[in-house]
């Protein structure tokens, strides 16, 4: 066989380099050298062939010199002739293995291409009726579409015949006047069924107002003027019908608030379909509302106001001050009220109950009068306006509800404001009781508190001018009172009685009164001017106790007045005020007073002696040392007669002060003092050189403890079966001495 070069540059990239992929790597790293296989290489040349060329020869080895597989081979030392041949007899071999496999499955080739010739057909058969299925589908579905628009439109058509439909049945329902609607506005009763009817037919009147085309639309001209005879005969019957419950309100003895809640309220419609379909006759239905309750409402408390007159109970006069002497006024000798009336000018006592009672219901006058019960200013002021605020409440509760005009009410009680106004005006410029005034004025505080919480603002500007009109009249009243102090008349008032005067016990009860109506307040106003009333007393109280002609009996009538207006002030108030601190000051100033002349009167010589000499020392050797003769009268004389003394002290101290515990308080400090400067006696007396010659006669302190103890317990008991009572039974031996 022969081969050109040229064959063997085209198939060295094949055999070779699948055997190479089989070799190691170890070849690779063998020095490869084309020169010598090159100069082995023989090339049979055909001589016959003239096709055999070697050009390009050196370059195709030098090209195969790079290539990996030829490099592998000629590595091994393999021979290129024989590894061909090694090739060449491969591929025959392989040729020779797939002609006999072809060859043996011959028939079933002939089976396959037989089988795919039929699946041939029968898919061109089933792309020709697929073809035709196709184009049946797209027909149809031309169809779909074209029923799909013809549903849409016959929908969209549906739809707006509903519309117009359900319009026009609106329409013509809105529009219509059923000849039952016109029966009962022709000729119905007003009643439920008849209100029920007003608002179809309001409805009606709206329609055809509001909407522009129903205007437009000529069924209208057919119905409205049967619709404007329905208003018409509506408005003429609602009016009628209002006016006569209207009268019935005049009627005497008419329950006002049962008529306006049981029947008007019911029948409410009416009047929103007049303030609605016919304002002119809406206006005269509230116009002759406002006209017959004003007169109604002011007739109603004018009777109110003339009946509580007659149980009217006058407290004070323009004389009844307390600075004014009780003799010129017959101030507890009037004929023509009780004397236990006349004690309330001054003290709150049971009067100060009304303001717990502050909601209670309002006087009946007749049931009162029948009982000829008389009441202060204060109790009928407080049953006036308990009736105004319930009837105000009641009638801003109808006038909203009923007219839905909240204002109206002040149109209708412009009269009873006015015959109030009237009556409220006289009474208070004949005023002169200023613990009713300011009790009114407290009265007046909780009313606008309840009307507050009612929420109901209609009488706030009335309770502000009530309030306004009552602070300058117990101004004025107070003044009265102060200026009748300041200018007291000392020597008419003075009484020859060291025990509380009477003017002290008015100020006392005025002033606590006073207090106790301010305890929840704190009204600074007045709080200031208690305290001008105070100083108005204090000078009028020095001014009565400087005429008494003994210092001792000024300082026990300054006592007995302080202690009973402390006491009076307690009473008024759990907490200690500015004013009742400084009459505590002024008792315990004054008490001392006192203590210190009781004792001079049955101790003189002791207390000088002690006061003088007591403090010198005795061994000073000076030329007026303390002997023993000088203190040894002292301690007889004390020794001789202290018993007596401290009797006539207790005795003096029990006729001097009214009050029992205050005279036991004095009594006690006196002899607290006395055993003081007894005991700087004694011990002077231990200092002096035989001083203890006087052991003898000197008072051990107990028994001066003892005897004054059991003069505290007689007293007591003398005290407790005169008054049959266990008012002082209260210790009296801690009391006495601590």
């Amino acid at each position: 066989m022969k081969h050109t070069v040229s064959s063997i540059g085209v198939n060295r990239n094949t055999p070779f380099r699948e055997q190479s992929y089989g070799e190691t790597n170890d070849a690779q790293k063998n020095v490869f050298d084309l020169g010598a296989f090159v100069g082995d290489l023989t090339i049979e040349e055909d001589v016959s062939s003239d096709d055999i060329s070697l050009e390009g020869l050196q370059q195709e080895l030098e090209e195969c010199k790079n290539d990996d597989v030829v490099a592998n081979i000629l590595s091994k030392g393999a021979k290129l002739r024989e590894y061909t041949k090694g090739v060449e007899n491969n591929l025959r071999q392989v040729e020779f293995d797939s002609i006999q496999d072809y060859i043996q499955e011959s028939n079933n080739l002939v089976s396959l291409h037989d089988q795919i010739r039929e699946c041939d057909s029968i898919l061109s058969q089933m792309e020709t009726l697929l073809g035709g299925f196709q184009a049946e589908i797209g027909s149809i579905s031309s169809d779909i579409k074209t029923l799909q628009e013809k549903s849409m439109d016959m929908g969209l058509k549906l739809k707006n015949r509903k519309v117009a439909e359900s319009k026009l049945a609106k329409f013509v329902e809105d529009i219509i006047v059923p000849p039952r609607m016109v029966d009962i506005i022709v000729d119905g009763e007003v009643n439920d069924e008849f209100m029920r009817t007003l608002e179809i037919l309001s409805k009606k009147l709206k329609f055809v107002e509001v909407d522009p085309m129903v205007k437009a639309s000529k069924a209208l001209k057919d119905v409205q003027p049967e619709l404007e005879k329905l208003r018409q005969k509506a408005v003429s019957k609602v009016f009628d019908f209002i006016v006569q419950k209207l009268y019935a309100l005049r009627k005497p003895k008419t329950n006002i608030q049962i008529l306006q809640q049981s029947v008007l309220l019911k029948y409410k419609y009416v009047v929103s379909f007049l303030k609605e379909h016919g304002n002119e006759v809406y206006t005269e239905v509230r116009g002759a509302y406002i006209d017959t309750m004003n007169k109604v409402l002011s007739a109603h408390f004018r009777a109110y106001i003339l009946a509580l007159e007659k149980l009217q109970l006058d407290i004070a006069t323009s004389s009844d001050l307390i600075g004014v002497e009780a003799r010129s006024t017959g101030l507890f000798l009037r004929g023509r009220e009780p004397l236990k009336n006349r004690s309330a000018i001054f003290a709150l006592g049971e009067r100060i109950k009304i303001l717990k009672e502050i909601d209670e219901p309002a006087l009946i006058p007749h049931i009162a009068e029948a009982s000829s019960s008389k009441y202060p200013h204060e109790v009928l002021f407080r049953s006036l306006h308990k009736l105004l605020m319930d009837t105000a409440t009641s009638e801003y509760h109808f006038c909203d509800d009923f007219f839905v005009e909240e204002s109206m009410f002040y149109e209708i009680f412009a009269g009873p404001f006015a015959v109030i106004d009237e009556h409220f005006n006289s009474i208070l410029s004949n005023c002169y009781d200023a613990i009713g005034l300011m009790l009114m004025i407290r009265i007046t505080h909780q009313h606008q508190l309840i009307m507050s919480r009612r929420r109901i603002p209609c009488l706030d500007l009335y309770l502000d001018k009530v309030n306004i009109s009552l602070w300058p009249r117990f101004k004025m009243v107070f003044d009265m009172h102060l200026n009748s102090l300041r200018n007291a008349n000392v020597r008419t008032l003075w009484e020859d009685d060291v025990h509380p005067h009477y003017v002290m016990r008015r100020y006392a009860e005025f002033t606590a009164s006073l207090i106790r109506l301010n305890v929840e307040y704190g009204d600074g106003q007045l709080e200031l001017n208690l305290e001008r009333l105070r100083m108005a007393v204090d000078d009028l109280l020095i001014k009565l106790a400087k005429i008494f002609p003994k210092t001792k009996l000024q300082i026990v009538f300054l006592i007995n007045n302080y202690d009973m207006i402390i006491s009076v002030l307690k009473e008024a108030s759990p907490d200690v005020g500015k004013i009742q601190m400084h009459f505590e000051e002024l008792l315990k100033s004054n008490t001392a007073l006192f203590v210190e002349e009781l004792l001079l009167e049955h101790f003189s010589d002791l207390i000088k002696f002690v006061k003088t000499r007591a403090s010198e020392d005795p061994s000073s050797g000076s030329e007026k040392a303390i002997a023993v003769g000088e203190v040894e009268l002292l301690a007889k004389d004390f020794g001789s007669r202290w018993k007596a003394a401290i009797e006539l002290m207790h005795k003096d101290v029990i006729t001097s002060f009214s009050n029992l515990l205050c005279g036991m308080e004095i009594l006690r400090a006196a002899l607290t003092q006395l055993l003081l400067y007894y005991t700087r006696l004694t011990d002077c007396i231990k200092r002096i050189v035989g001083g203890s010659s006087l052991n003898k006669d000197l008072v051990s302190i107990s028994s001066i403890i003892r005897f004054s103890l059991s003069l505290a317990r007689a007293r007591k008991e003398a005290h407790t079966r005169a008054c049959k009572a266990n008012r002082y039974n209260s210790g009296l031996d801690s009391y006495v001495f601590g």
